[in-house]
């Protein structure tokens, strides 16, 4: 089963993390959280209450990483999940985050993005001319980078699905879910018929 790394930081929205952490457990893969440091990172619970027009912020679970970026080897892992909340603002602008994004994307493996993780692939520009969902207030960050906003709970493009919200956990992780089974597959057969050819040579 492909490894999946997570990526969480502070202030990483919970239901945006510890969902798609359990679904892809839930499904055999080993999920690998991964933070700019291997520490323990403070999730928050964001909401829009009644009367209000923009998100309010309260603290939530933590979570440990278990790898920091810098130490991630990017070629033992056959998913890659971008979390939302406040933390890809920052994280944005870590160079070994960045060094990881772009090599899912050059190796074409499973990719999926929820709410605000839609600057961290944006900061990467790997989405240019991709469709891709996002919470509306990052808009103007991926369509600035060339990307085409849609408004919907999951959409697929290429090696990446992505979705607005945690309220459409239950639509992309369903897809990311089957890339993940598609790139095993796939990595299989290649593998496979690798291990046939050096068979026949050697016959």
């Amino acid at each position: 089963m492909a490894k999946v790394l997570i990526v969480v930081g502070d202030a990483a929205e919970a239901l945006d993390t510890m969902y798609p952490l359990f679904r892809v457990q839930e499904d055999g893969h080993d999920a690998v959280v991964a933070g700019p440091e291997k520490r323990v990172y403070s999730l928050v619970m964001h909401e829009i209450p009644p009367g209000w027009d923009v998100t309010r912020e309260g603290p939530s679970y933590h979570l440990a990483s278990q790898i920091a970026f810098r130490d991630v080897r990017e070629e033992e892992y056959g998913g890659l999940f971008l979390t939302g909340g406040r933390a890809p603002e920052y994280l944005r602008y870590d160079e070994h985050l960045l060094r990881i994004v772009r090599h899912f994307f050059t190796t074409q493996k499973p990719v999926a993005v929820v709410c605000h993780g839609a600057e961290i692939v944006a900061a990467a520009g790997v989405i240019q001319g991709k469709r891709m969902a996002t919470v509306p207030k990052c808009r103007l960050d991926i369509e600035l980078c060339g990307a085409v906003f849609v408004n919907e709970g999951c959409v697929r493009d290429g090696n990446m699905v992505s979705g607005r919200t945690w309220h459409d956990n239950a639509l992309y992780m369903r897809e990311f879910v089957r890339m993940l089974r598609d790139w095993e597959e796939s990595n299989r057969s290649s593998t496979e018929a690798v291990l046939s050819a050096q068979t026949r040579a050697h016959a």
